[in-house]
């Protein structure tokens, strides 16, 4: 199939890019062709995020969206920060939040309804989206540049062969590709490999959102209350916070996020999360409410410093793929729509220009010159700060954000990724979990039942070793086995077979796409690669 511009990826990013597309197309009377590639089963399935949203590039974007029923119905209300201790918090006074803490004028929103939306409009302007249909290789021309992507092939089974239900997959060629596949790719992961897009750059780092959904009990809902906590269960040496955030109809949504730079092996993430529900000042929210969604996925935080570079003859990464969100005010869809809308404007004006699978020079060159480059360029030592501890952290980004209004001569740089900071286990305080209640807090198994995530269980595991020794002999031996705590799906498991001897058991169909082991495995050994398209979680609210 050929088009002029292939979008890889229906999240926000992936729609903008498609949407302002056909917007300038619409504007010149010309007609081109664009697609949209989403491995969910619909537009929407794999969204997952906080989330409070800036409507600053929606509203560039789409200027009428509240006439056309964009799904942001609930203003930010009030702004609370917590500290906690293991029984206690202490509030800092709003006067004393940073402005990137402040959300007067964002909206708490299910991101993944607003994608739904987001597809609705792109739809009626004529782009054709394909959900359900992984791009699962990147194509290329004979002197490099890229010409397009091929989907997998569908109905192969475990031993790599056909089965009665076997669709091949299909070449899509492109004057230029646009990937947009969210955090760690799969194809942009490829890319970066192959074209060395992050060469000087520091490294991306990482960290993993784990969230529920709950309809609570209406006395205890403040529609439009915005709660960030820092600190506990979290140690002072491991970066990483938590959001409540109400939205319309007496629900919920609740989270933490812990960076994938922590160095206990015994510390799980999903464990964490369970923990942090039970503090006096959260459970109150949650008491007498009902969990109704669950699930995870990796965020892209590096910032402004380790931006890859975003494009190349024949492509360009465009949201989170590249690495716009803005930790510091845990914010990323505003930016996901605005590279978007820019990488759209670049490949638009190189159609028009009868040009084809050369570099989107424009498209950098306009970043650099946005409200959002200006706006990352504010918050560019916000992790490293965090490296050095909650305390200096905590202090560093109130001087830099709050006394000094982001305008700092300083730059500070990281120079490792985050799968080295593991320690070996036995050099660090194992950890003692509570078990669940059934009630406030839950097991694995049972809140990726709520994920909606299916996988064919006879088809190739998409969760791949380099080395089939290595969890053994190095995971497992060294580090006890993190893999079994850090992901959040249970989809890593050591047993141990009739003789005694341990093995890694794989369950691929628990898996949530959250990226987690792709970017933790100390040795770097797990590579995720996409299954057949339609599979995995069906985020609804999310």
């Amino acid at each position: 199939m050929e088009y002029d511009v292939v979008i890889v990826g229906g999240g926000p990013a992936g729609l903008a890019t498609a949407i302002r597309l056909k917007q300038l197309a619409a504007e010149k009377g010309r007609e081109i062709g664009v697609c949209i590639l989403e491995k969910g089963s619909e537009i929407g399935a794999h969204v997952l995020s906080g989330a409070v949203m800036d409507p600053r590039a929606l509203t560039e974007l789409i200027p009428d969206w509240k006439a056309k029923g964009a799904p942001l119905n609930t203003p930010v209300s009030e702004d609370r920060f917590l500290f906690l201790s293991e029984t206690g918090a202490r509030a800092t006074p709003g006067w004393l939040l940073p402005a990137c803490f402040h959300n007067t004028g964002n909206y708490v929103v299910s991101l993944g309804k607003v994608a739904r939306w987001l597809g609705e409009q792109a739809e009626a302007l004529g782009v054709d989206l394909f959900p359900g249909f992984a791009a699962a290789e990147i194509l290329y021309n004979e002197d490099g540049s890229v010409k397009g992507v091929a989907t997998g092939d569908m109905g192969v089974g475990r031993d790599g062969q056909p089965t009665d239900q076997y669709q091949p997959g299909m070449e899509l060629h492109a004057r230029y590709t646009i990937f947009a596949e969210g955090s760690r790719g799969h194809l942009g992961r490829q890319l970066n490999e192959k074209l060395k897009l992050d060469a000087g750059k520091d490294p991306q780092s990482y960290g993993i959102g784990i969230k529920e959904l709950w309809e609570i009990d209406p006395a205890r809902h403040q529609p439009g209350l915005v709660v960030h906590t820092a600190g506990w269960p979290l140690d002072a040496d491991t970066y990483g916070g938590s959001f409540l955030y109400h939205l319309e109809d007496n629900k919920v949504a609740i989270g933490l996020i812990v960076g994938l730079d922590y160095s206990n092996p015994w510390l799980s993430p999903f464990e964490e999360f369970q923990r942090f529900k039970t503090h006096p000042s959260i459970r109150g929210f949650l008491e007498g409410g009902k969990r109704i969604a669950y699930g995870a996925r990796s965020i892209t935080a590096g910032g402004l410093l380790s931006l890859p570079r975003l494009a190349f003859p024949g492509g360009a990464l465009v949201g989170c793929e590249a690495g716009f969100l803005n930790a510091s005010r845990i914010k990323g869809s505003h930016a996901a729509i605005k590279s978007g809308m820019l990488a759209a404007e670049a490949a638009f004006d190189a159609l028009e220009a009868g040009r084809s699978h050369d570099e989107l020079a424009s498209y950098p060159a306009a970043f650099e010159a946005s409200w959002l480059r200006e706006e990352l360029n504010k918050s560019r030592n916000f992790k490293q700060w965090f490296k050095k501890g909650r305390t200096v952290g905590t202090l560093m980004t109130g001087i830099e954000q709050w006394l000094l209004r982001g305008n700092f001569p300083w730059t500070l740089h990281r120079d490792k990724p985050d799968h080295v900071y593991l320690k070996p286990a036995a050099d660090c305080p194992r950890i003692e979990y509570p078990k669940p209640d059934g009630k406030l807090t839950f097991d694995r198994l049972g809140s990726v039942f709520i994920s909606n995530t299916n996988h064919e269980e006879n088809e190739p595991i998409h969760l791949t070793l380099k080395d089939p020794s290595v969890p053994v002999d190095i995971n497992l031996a060294r580090y006890a086995g993190p893999e079994s705590r850090y992901c959040p799906a249970g989809v890593y498991e050591f047993v141990k077979d009739d003789a005694g001897t341990e093995r890694l058991q794989i369950n691929a169909q628990n898996c949530v796409h959250c990226k987690t082991c792709d970017i933790k495995d100390p040795t770097q050994n797990i590579v995720w690669v996409t299954p057949q398209g339609g599979e995995g979680p069906v985020y609804n609210e999310m």
